[in-house]
């Protein structure tokens, strides 16, 4: 970027900017086994932070963490860091403190 004006990166309608949490990459099974991140024995759903919300989503907000397919998002790089733009249709689950209508399973 040049030296001109910082500029604030707003989403516009049902749009969401995702940051990747930093524990989709290796992981570990319950026996102790590691986990590559390249191995994939199904496609596996990512959590990230949500950083941004656009105007028409009604079920996520700032500060959220969210469930979605890495895979058919679009990536973005913001600050020399990678970051997702996907719609909030494609999130599948949202890990909140406060919920009407959730699973009593916790993170």
């Amino acid at each position: 970027m040049s030296d001109g004006p910082k500029l604030e990166i707003q989403m516009l309608q049902d749009r969401v900017l995702v940051k990747l949490s930093p524990e989709d990459g290796e992981r570990r099974s319950s026996g102790g086994i590691v986990i590559p991140a390249t191995a994939q024995v199904a496609r596996r759903l990512s959590w990230g932070d949500v950083l941004g919300v656009g105007n028409s989503v009604r079920n996520v907000k700032t500060g959220d963490r969210v469930l979605f397919n890495p895979d058919d998002q679009h990536e973005v790089e913001i600050q020399g860091e990678g970051h997702l733009v996907m719609r909030e249709r494609d999130i599948h689950a949202v890990a909140t403190e406060q919920s009407e209508h959730g699973t009593g399973l916790y993170l």
